[in-house]
């Protein structure tokens, strides 16, 4: 197996599958940034071109279009990888409640496929799992050793279950064969490039709040989650990949916030007049969401550090212009 650069030293060559999505682009442009090579490997299910759109000029940047769940195409990338990163997976409610066979598959044969390419290329393999293999939490914060509560044949099942296996299948992976792996639980990450459609909630609010439209806030707006701004998650992913740690290791904000406050939030820094509506709380929505963050401080020397205001602030900046641009 082959020696893996120490922190701080950039990648030679890495493989994002899921690269052209929210959190994908933002690590393709990163390593990029630390002097690594990528192939952004995508089938644009739910991710989109125009996300890379602006690193295609690199000279170290190269996009696939291609499924990970067909082993051709991981397999048959040329040349060779000393990390390799599976982030591709349908990742909001309203995409993978659209595409729940292909959210099952992605999770099992695309992890095994980017798993095979990782150990014959000798290179490091990190996992992107979630914060739903916790469910809905019966233990707060939730720490890495708490095994969830999670509902295997409800509406999100799809999603939970999908990553739950993928981890186990990482951990079977590094067992049997030594593969040299890694599991990141992500929580709820936010930032520029997310769509407005995904059903997730600050990209709602925001486009929402800037159109004048009602906020849409399921049930009473009790239930939380705590926000990362998508810079400290990819700080966080590259810090474990970089480490010799194998995980899982949650990555995730410490600002836990209600849904109703966080559309307040949203509507005060904006400057809209939109008004709260309060809709129906869907089936298995978690009532609590924080990360205990312990593990990654202690060993990752990692912790997020873009408070709420600057990040929504930025966030809502590219929604702006974006609209604006339309």
């Amino acid at each position: 197996m082959s020696e893996r650069p120490p922190s701080g030293r950039p990648w030679r060559r890495a493989l994002v599958t899921g690269g052209a999505g929210f959190v994908g682009s933002h690590l393709c442009g990163r390593l990029l940034d630390g002097g690594t090579e990528v192939v952004c490997l995508d089938n644009l299910a739910t991710g989109s071109h125009a996300n890379v759109a602006d690193l295609e000029p690199h000279p170290g940047f190269r996009f696939v279009q291609a499924d990970a769940t067909d082993p051709a195409a991981t397999r048959g990338l040329p040349g060779r990888f000393d990390l390799v990163l599976h982030f591709a997976c349908p990742a909001s409610p309203a995409d993978y409640l659209r595409l729940p066979l292909e959210t099952l598959d992605v999770g099992s044969t695309g992890t095994r496929n980017a798993l095979e390419r990782a150990r014959a290329d000798g290179a490091r393999f990190l996992l992107a799992s979630t914060s739903e293999v916790y469910g809905d939490p019966l233990e707060h914060p939730q720490r890495e050793e708490y095994w969830g509560n999670v509902n295997p044949i409800g509406p999100r099942s799809v999603y939970d279950e999908s990553k739950r296996f993928a981890e186990a299948l990482v951990t079977a992976h590094r067992q049997v064969h030594g593969t040299d792996t890694a599991i990141v639980r992500i929580f709820n990450t936010y930032g520029p490039r997310m769509r407005a459609g995904d059903g997730r909630a600050v990209p709602t609010f925001i486009a929402q709040a800037l159109d004048g439209h009602p906020l849409t806030v399921a049930g009473d707006g009790g239930q939380t989650r705590s926000l990362c701004y998508v810079d400290d998650t990819i700080a966080g992913v590259l810090a474990l990949a970089a480490s010799g740690e194998s995980g899982p290791v949650n990555i995730g904000g410490s600002d836990e916030i209600t849904m109703l406050e966080l559309a307040r939030r949203i509507v005060d820094l904006t400057g809209s007049r939109s008004r709260i509506r309060f809709v129906e709380r869907p089936v298995d929505d978690p009532g609590r969401r924080r990360p205990d963050t312990t593990r990654a401080r202690e060993l990752l020397g990692w912790r997020s550090r873009t408070g709420w205001s600057e990040g929504l602030e930025r966030t809502i900046g590219w929604f702006a212009d974006r609209a604006v641009a339309a």
